[in-house]
């Protein structure tokens, strides 16, 4: 398929965005749109240093290899609001996320930006979708993502996506953490993501969640600082499906395989319940 383009000269404003989706409630069709969006952007030195405090990463000089995330969240809002998209951006579920980390993020500037979605498929719940993410530097591809998305009350034809990551029995406790009350409110203040499920337990109950839950991508960002001497610093693939939410406040345990060009990876909860698993790779 051919990409078609849409580049941006300022990025999108979030609280225009958040109005936005917080007025479309229904499903609109079953076709995704063709265009992405794009924009050149600089990395701010202060956003960047309250991420890795927030997320546990050490100031390396890489960029952490979920922090692209953080600065393609304002163009997926706008593309996952738009009116030619078909699904309500509230509700939908985060089940899985792939990151690939092409070349070492150090000395990292000006980028740009990509951000589409492909991959619409039939799901036991409803329907799933891929939104993809790239990131490009002057001399080419960079790092790019995967992130797939559920909208339940989707009917397609087709045999329904499955979970593709089992859980490894060959893994041992590397360490644990807290997830405390109001860490949802500090990663939404770093990565602009106020999804209210992760802001309070009264937000959160609006949406049918008895508690306040962990953003999926605070976990991921929050075990790969926990894992830094365990992974390279390019040419990896870094896969995780997200299982059961992280209640706030908990606690939760990384098990991990050895270091290594690939391994594998749970983050478990009390009763050894599966928050998260991964897998890192080479970039086939």
């Amino acid at each position: 398929m051919a990409e078609h383009w849409h580049q941006l000269d300022a990025p999108p404003k979030l609280p225009e965005l958040y109005l936005r989706a917080a007025l479309r409630r229904k499903i609109t069709g079953t076709e995704l749109p063709e265009s992405g969006l794009r924009l050149w952007l600089d990395v701010e030195p202060s956003n960047l240093a309250a991420y890795r405090k927030v997320c546990g990463f050490a100031e390396n000089g890489l960029l952490p290899p979920t922090y692209p995330h953080v600065l393609a969240f304002a163009l997926q809002m706008q593309l996952l609001t738009a009116k030619d998209f078909p699904f309500p951006l509230l509700g939908l579920i985060h089940l899985a996320n792939r990151i690939r980390v092409i070349r070492p993020l150090g000395g990292v500037g000006r980028l740009q930006v990509g951000v589409r979605v492909r991959n619409l498929q039939a799901h036991a719940k409803g329907a799933v979708f891929d939104v993809i993410t790239q990131v490009d530097d002057q001399l080419g591809p960079l790092w790019e993502a995967e992130s797939r998305m559920l909208c339940k009350g989707v009917e397609l034809p087709g045999t329904p996506a499955a979970d593709s990551l089992q859980a490894s029995a060959a893994l041992e406790e590397l360490t644990r953490w807290p997830a405390p009350a109001d860490i949802g409110r500090r990663y939404a203040k770093v990565s602009g993501d106020y999804n209210p499920i992760h802001l309070s337990a009264a937000s959160a109950k609006l949406f049918g969640f008895p508690q306040a839950i962990a953003h999926g991508l605070w976990n991921k960002a929050r075990t790969l600082a926990a894992l830094a001497e365990h992974l390279p610093a390019a040419n990896i693939e870094i896969a995780v499906e997200f299982r059961k939410p992280v209640r706030l406040p908990s606690e939760v345990t990384l098990l991990s395989s050895a270091p290594g060009s690939s391994g594998d990876l749970q983050l478990v909860g009390a009763g050894e319940l599966q928050h998260m698993l991964g897998t890192w790779r080479p970039i086939a």
